[in-house]
């Protein structure tokens, strides 16, 4: 999962570079050149679909997305271990049926019905693609979480 891992870092960052270039043309073309670009707003928008999906994945990935810990804290060790486990399958769960099933439907759906972008012409089907993509990373961890909890104590 190391190679994963730095990959989806790596995506992340330059998608994050992208962004950072791709706004400050448009505010320069814009206030600067007086002659706004047309796409700019198109490419930043969809930079950051890709990036809230992937940076979702990997925050999930790095344990960082927020929790509420108030309960588990006053829970015994093996009780902590099963709301944990519990939260792994539940949040893998979702990912399967919400990422992975709906955004595969929601990427076939505009590839046959043939779905382009506006100003691009990008067909959106590349765009919503990183949906069932992200999904699969966190049902990926998921699975990687629970054997690890398992494997801590005896779940």
């Amino acid at each position: 999962m190391t190679r994963v891992d730095n990959l989806v870092k790596w995506t992340l960052f330059f998608l994050m570079l992208a962004m950072v270039v791709d706004v400050t043309w448009q505010v320069a073309s814009r206030y600067v050149f007086m002659r706004p670009s047309s796409y700019t707003e198109e490419i930043a928008r969809f930079l950051l679909i890709w990036i809230s999906f992937l940076g979702g994945a990997y925050a999930f990935r790095k344990k960082m997305h927020l929790g509420i810990d108030l309960l588990t804290e006053k829970l015994s060790v093996d009780k902590q271990r099963i709301a944990n486990l519990f939260s792994y399958v539940v949040s893998g769960l979702f990912a399967l049926l919400v990422l992975v099933f709906g955004g595969s439907q929601l990427t076939l759906l505009t590839w046959e019905l043939e779905q382009v972008s506006g100003a691009l012409g990008l067909p959106m089907a590349y765009v919503y693609s990183v949906i069932p993509m992200s999904g699969l990373l966190i049902v990926c961890y998921s699975l990687e979480f629970m054997i690890a909890e398992v494997r801590r104590g005896d779940c």
